[in-house]
């Protein structure tokens, strides 16, 4: 299941071995680094969160006992060091909505960029963009959200509705004045 390589870097790190971490780091960080940027408000933070993520995958690397995947394991912590920055900000103790329906958004691939997509689903406020990548990217149900945010089910739909009614509102301001753009 595992390659020799990665198992003997994982043991050396569970014994500390910098230069395993640092070969793990080389190893895993662009992937995590992506997670984290997915999460987080900007690209600097992204940077502190994946920092503080490879503080917790070493301090907690002699927990993995070679059950599932390890890059799933290190997906795991990533995101929970992302959601738990949130938590202490409390950044779900501001609205309680109850906004339920579901918003249908309407996307040409010729009108819009994947780099503009993500570029205004990073720009949602923090409460509205982690529950809409935790749903909507990553297939976490409302259950599952709601634990690792400590918020209730109301909540975490409520959240994706509105972050699916502002990203609409945002894609729908952009087609109109790209369509005036082009009328010019």
């Amino acid at each position: 299941m595992f390659n020799l390589g990665l198992e003997e870097l994982i043991e050396n790190c569970k014994i500390n071995d910098t230069q395993a971490q640092s070969e793990l780091y080389k190893l895993f960080s662009s992937k995590l680094f992506s997670i984290s940027l997915k999460y987080s408000r900007n690209y600097a933070e992204a940077e502190d969160n994946l920092q503080d993520a490879f503080l917790t995958i070493f301090k907690k690397i002699e927990q993995y006992k070679y059950k599932g995947s390890f890059e799933g394991w290190l997906k795991r912590i990533t995101v929970n060091t992302v959601l738990q920055r949130y938590r202490n900000e409390k950044v779900f103790d501001i609205v309680n909505e109850d906004i339920t329906e579901d918003v249908a958004i309407e996307i040409d691939e010729d009108d819009i960029s994947i780099n503009y997509l993500l570029q205004i689903i990073q720009e949602l406020p923090d409460r509205y963009r982690l529950v809409f990548n935790l749903y909507v990217l990553d297939g976490y149900s409302h259950k599952d959200i709601a634990e690792m945010l400590d918020i209730t089910i109301g909540t975490s739909k409520s959240n994706l509705a509105r972050a699916r009614q502002i990203l609409k509102t945002t894609i729908e301001d952009y087609k109109t004045t790209r369509r005036l753009q082009s009328l010019q």
